[in-house]
């Protein structure tokens, strides 16, 4: 009769567990996100998608560039616009790559920097068993002096070519010397990426706590400004700040020189200013130059451009007079510039006191500098060698009382298109040198009186400039420490002889690819054994 075993069954071992999948997928995103691969990826994508901001308008620099890229690009302006075209800098698809690319960077950078401080922490590894399997090896030599002695003097030669040097006495009664050097090349690693992240830090936070504008100031007339928005001919204002947080001076173009070369390239450019700090303060002079800004306390002043301002007298039909001064604005090197002149407040009847929008006068034209001998219609040089100004002039409802915003710089092309605004001069534009006056149609005279210089000044303020001027010198500094260091490691291995005397030899390893390390190599062990060359 066969024995039944009773015994329970042991239980079934439970099924190993299923990594939770959620986090797994966590935790590898944040390894591919924090590698250095992703890193340079994402500061590649970070400079591609700033290559529309330099080749678009951009809508908080100039509008009025942007609005003509509307009327030259009707259809793809508004598809632009959607995919954030014009604001290229605050879109959300380029703050999503640069929030990236610094997360990436702290992710990549923080691990390494707590193993870079343990790695200076830690001493150099023993020395090897078989020393002649490193990529250099010296040979055993002979040595008189006793291996405790020769050891120190491995040591002392090491030190003295500033090697982290550590000497360990074996049981057996031999002796090792380990060396490394090169941790500067891991620490401008680190200098280059941690000044990445502030220049990064400093770009966000000026762009939050910064502001800009632009604004043309015309030589010689009573015409300032004071550091208001309503004040600027463009403005933008950082995220965080209101422009009641904007610091009080003002502005005014008292003298402004310029000088060319032969070939008609800028030379010299130099702007006098008055410059009054504080409410009700005294006005004071300052000069400055197109890389030599005016720095005030909390904005820094710079010039950016200069052209020249026709001044030009006009006389309606009841004789009244109007003088205007328009800047005309420069299309090319030689200063051959565009421009308009409104006189929406003249030939009001001095009857009834009322004005007729439909006789609104403005003029349209070019001024050349200088003009070409051979009849051109572009200037051939920059100063005012021989001036011309070519009008034409309209004579109708201008549309500046609509309330509609418009450009100071161009007549509104609506008006043409439905014939509010009609042409009154013939088919060719009228020349005028300075000092001519031009008789209209309607008995009206209009007079150039002359040109003054302007200056377009651009006052720029940005809290965080320092921050990001210091990580920009820190990061050179650390990409060429990076670029000099060089990883090794040396190991002397000093072992008794029989009788007396020892015997030294030595290998090396480089950390990082050193193709002067043999030559190294063989110096340090010739210094060690006391001989002029070494011999690996």
């Amino acid at each position: 009769m066969t024995a039944v075993d009773e015994r329970p069954a042991p239980a079934a071992s439970p099924p190993p567990r299923r990594p939770f999948r959620a986090w797994e997928l966590l935790r590898n995103s944040w390894r591919q996100l924090t590698s250095m691969r992703t890193a340079l990826v994402l500061l590649f994508l970070l400079a591609v998608a700033a290559v529309p901001g330099s080749v678009l308008p951009q809508r908080a620099l100039n509008t009025e560039k942007v609005a003509a890229y509307y009327q030259a690009h009707p259809d793809l302006a508004p598809v632009v616009n959607r995919l954030g075209g014009f604001e290229v800098y605050a879109s959300p698809w380029f703050a999503a790559i640069y929030l990236l690319l610094f997360t990436s960077l702290i992710g990549c950078v923080v691990p390494r920097l707590l193993d870079h401080f343990r790695a200076l922490r830690t001493v150099p590894p023993d020395a090897p068993r078989r020393l002649e399997r490193l990529p250099q090896f010296a040979a055993p030599e002979e040595r008189p002096d006793d291996p405790a002695d020769a050891a120190k003097a491995a040591a002392a030669v090491l030190r003295k070519r500033r090697f982290r040097t550590v000497v360990r006495e074996r049981g057996d009664g031999s002796w090792t010397v380990s060396a490394e050097k090169g941790y500067l090349k891991e620490a401008g690693n680190l200098l280059f990426h941690f000044a990445l992240l502030s220049v990064l830090v400093g770009v966000g936070f000026g762009h939050w706590y910064g502001w800009h504008g632009n604004r043309l100031l015309v030589e010689g007339t009573d015409q300032g400004f004071c550091n208001s928005v309503t004040q600027y001919d463009e403005s933008s204002l950082g995220p965080r700040i209101d422009a009641a947080d904007l610091p009080f001076f003002c502005l005014r173009l008292t003298d402004f020189e310029a000088a060319f070369q032969p070939s008609g390239q800028p030379k010299r450019f130099e702007a006098t200013v008055d410059v009054q700090d504080r409410q009700d303060g005294p006005w004071r002079p300052e000069r400055f130059t197109v890389n030599d800004p005016l720095r005030l306390s909390q904005a820094n002043v710079h010039l950016i451009g200069h052209g020249y301002a026709v001044v030009l007298r006009y006389t309606d039909r009841y004789g009244d007079q109007q003088t205007k001064i328009a800047p005309f604005l420069p299309r090319d090197g030689m200063f051959t510039s565009e421009g308009v002149a409104q006189f929406p407040d003249v030939n009001i009847d001095p009857k009834t006191n009322r004005r007729d929008e439909n006789l609104q006068v403005g003029f349209e034209g070019v001024y050349l500098p200088t003009v070409d001998p051979k009849g051109g219609t572009t200037s051939v040089f920059p100063a005012e060698n021989d001036p011309a100004l070519f009008l034409t002039a309209y004579r109708g409802n201008l549309g500046v009382d609509a309330g509609l915003p418009g450009s100071v710089y161009a007549l509104d092309r609506s008006q043409l298109v439905t014939g509010k605004l009609k042409q009154v001069s013939g088919r060719r534009p009228e020349r005028l040198k300075p000092g001519q006056t031009w008789a209209l149609d309607d008995g009206t005279k209009l007079e150039f009186v002359g040109t003054r210089p302007f200056a377009t000044l651009a006052v720029r303020y940005d809290p965080t400039q320092p921050l990001v001027l210091g990580g920009a010198v820190l990061g050179l500094l650390g990409l060429m420490l990076s670029l000099a260091g060089h990883r090794r490691r040396l190991w002397f291995r000093i072992s008794p002889r029989d009788g007396s005397g020892s015997l030294m030899e030595a290998g090396g390893l480089p950390r990082t690819d050193y193709p002067g390390f043999d030559e190294e190599f063989g110096q340090v062990v010739g210094a060690a054994r006391g001989t002029d060359e070494g011999t690996p």
